[in-house]
C-alpha cells in the first residue's frame, strides 16, 4: 500500500464516517421524536434527503420507524468497507461478512451517538442549564428517552440527577455484550477475505 492509498483511505474514511453519522442521526432524531424545525435537524434532513427519497419508494416505514434511513446507513457502511478494502488490498471481500460487519458498525455507532450525547448533556447541564441554543436543545432531546426510565426507578435525591450514570452503564453493557461479542464471534479478518 502506497502513501497515496493511505491518504485516500484517510479521506474516504473521514468523509464517509461523517456522512454515516448524519444518516444515522436522521434515524435517531425520528426515533426520539426530536424537533423537526431545529436548524440542526433541518441540516440532517437536507443532507440525507437526496439519497433517502428514492430509497423510501422501496423501503417503507414500519410502526413510525424510518427504516429507509437505517437501510441507507447500512448501505453507506457497506460501501465504505468495500472501498477501503479495494484501496488497501485490491479485493472487495466476502459480501456476507461485509454485511455482518456493516450491521456491527452501524450498531456500534448508534450506541456511541447516545454515549457522546449523554456526555455533552451532562456537561451542558452544568455549563448552560436551561439554554435555548438549538444544539443544546437537540442534545437534551436525544438524551431524554434514555434518562426517563432510570429517573422513574431512582429515588428523588433533591435536585441531583444521577440517571446519566446508569444510562452510561447501560450503554457500556450493551456495547460489551452485543457489539464487541459480535465482533469476536465473526472473526473479521478471516471472514472478510473468504470468498463464497
Amino acid at each position: 500500500m502506497t502513501g497515496l492509498d493511505s491518504a485516500g483511505i484517510l479521506i474516504l474514511q473521514t468523509l464517509g464516517n461523517l456522512y454515516l453519522l448524519v444518516v444515522l442521526l436522521r434515524f435517531i432524531l425520528q426515533l426520539v421524536r426530536a424537533d423537526f424545525y431545529n436548524p440542526l435537524s433541518q441540516f440532517v434532513v437536507r443532507a440525507t434527503h437526496p439519497l433517502l427519497r428514492p430509497l423510501r419508494r422501496v423501503v417503507p416505514s414500519l410502526g413510525g420507524l424510518d427504516l429507509a434511513s437505517l437501510v441507507l446507513a447500512l448501505l453507506v457502511q457497506l460501501l465504505l468497507m468495500v472501498l477501503m478494502l479495494l484501496l488497501a488490498y485490491g479485493t472487495p471481500g466476502n459480501p456476507l461478512a461485509l454485511l455482518v460487519w456493516a450491521v456491527i458498525g452501524v450498531l456500534g455507532l448508534f450506541l456511541k451517538i447516545f454515549y457522546f450525547a449523554l456526555i455533552a448533556g451532562v456537561i451542558l447541564s452544568w455549563v448552560a442549564p436551561n439554554s435555548y441554543n438549538p444544539a443544546v436543545q437537540l442534545v437534551n432531546q436525544l438524551c431524554e428517552p434514555l434518562l426517563v426510565p432510570f429517573r422513574r426507578l431512582l429515588p428523588d435525591l433533591g435536585g441531583l440527577d444521577i440517571s446519566p450514570i446508569f444510562a452510561f452503564l447501560a450503554l457500556q453493557l450493551l456495547d460489551m455484550l452485543v457489539v464487541r461479542n459480535l465482533g469476536v464471534i465473526t472473526h473479521m479478518p478471516a471472514l472478510l477475505f473468504w470468498q463464497a
